[in-house]
């Protein structure tokens, strides 16, 4: 008997409750792929580096900072590559989300691991947060879409692909959903971490909604030393993570002051939901930690449920916390967003 009761039902594809990552994914093996399902071969080893570059998009008049990672540079004539837009949080901007460098610790820049797999790996500044200029805005979830959509141009330009696989994570995947929401023609397939949808039961929501009436009326949030490290141990799983990486992360990000905008945390304590399931009609992964208190397992599941594509999945990683980028059991992210990506196209539509 299926016990989620649908138009459309939970397939097999669906995985992990407890159980071992590689149950129903389309496997990537030692390959990656593009956005049409050809397979790529990696490219370079764990500890080579890679070419990076930077770039602006215009929003209004706000100036936003583009960051770009492959494993080397762009040559004229050259085939495409597929392209990976990553997209930040609402308390550390993109490049100390998915680009930071934690000494003698191993890899943690989710632009290193994908560009070597032969993706070309962008990432934004949201206004008012790191490189990018501030409109003075809140910087809620309706900008954020509009920053993206500023961003395209500027992407499709460089690449040559007008299509895009978005992975977003904690606000930023409801940023990424709901540009591809609006957007459906650009995104290729969408990566959801640590999503919420509604937000019913969530603990950490529950406690952050005690400061609604702050977000209300301030633009402008306190994000210190103390803040950023409660990131990884509000969840009552600290031991999930390097202490290391929470004083590497502080240390980045608090180079930008130790104030962030509330819009975010507005949205997500107060308006929820921000994304209609039935909208998002590309291939989806929903990917949680099992200790992640953002979102509860059957809030998830009911988003899940309304999508209207087939080629979807939900997958939660074991003795994670909230930051499943982060976590002793990344490279457990890394496969099912990787297997996830280089699925091929199906046979029949």
């Amino acid at each position: 008997m299926n016990p989620f009761p649908h138009d459309h039902p939970i397939p097999r594809r669906t995985l992990l409750r407890g159980a071992g990552l590689g149950v129903g994914l389309a496997l990537a093996g030692s390959h990656g792929a593009s956005a049409a399902g050809e397979m790529m071969e990696p490219t370079s080893a764990a500890d080579t580096p890679v070419w990076s570059g930077e770039y602006w998009a215009i929003k209004d008049n706000v100036k936003l900072n583009l960051w770009r990672k492959r494993a080397i540079a762009p040559q004229p004539g050259a085939s495409a590559l597929p392209v990976l837009f990553l997209v930040h949080g609402s308390s550390n901007s993109a490049r100390t989300s998915f680009d930071l460098m934690v000494p003698g610790k191993g890899e943690y820049s989710l632009m290193n691991v994908f560009a070597r797999y032969g993706y070309d790996v962008w990432t934004i500044d949201h206004d008012g947060y790191g490189h990018s200029g501030s409109s003075g805005n809140n910087s809620d979830i309706a900008s954020s879409v509009a920053d993206l959509k500023a961003a395209f141009p500027v992407v499709a330009r460089e690449t040559g692909r007008s299509k895009f696989h978005l992975f977003g994570t904690s606000s930023g995947a409801i940023r990424a959903a709901a540009f591809a929401q609006a957007r459906p023609e650009n995104v290729d397939r969408l990566v959801l971490v640590a999503f919420t949808y509604k937000g019913t039961g969530a603990p950490t929501l529950r406690e952050r909604a005690k400061q609604v009436e702050f977000y209300r009326t301030h633009n402008r949030r306190t994000r210190d030393r103390a803040m950023i490290h409660s990131i990884f141990t509000r969840d009552n799983l600290a031991s999930s993570y390097d202490p290391a990486v929470a004083e590497a992360m502080a240390e980045e990000e608090l180079k930008f002051g130790d104030q962030v905008p509330t819009g975010t945390y507005l949205d997500m304590t107060a308006n929820l939901p921000l994304v209609d399931p039935a909208k998002i009609v590309c291939p989806v992964a929903l990917i949680r930690g099992d200790h992640d208190g953002i979102a509860t397992p059957e809030d998830l599941f009911d988003f899940y449920r309304q999508l209207p594509n087939g080629e979807r999945v939900l997958i939660t990683l074991p003795n994670t916390a909230h930051s499943p980028g982060f976590a002793n059991n990344r490279h457990l992210m890394w496969y099912a967003t990787r297997s996830f990506l280089a699925a091929p196209a199906p046979a029949a539509t």
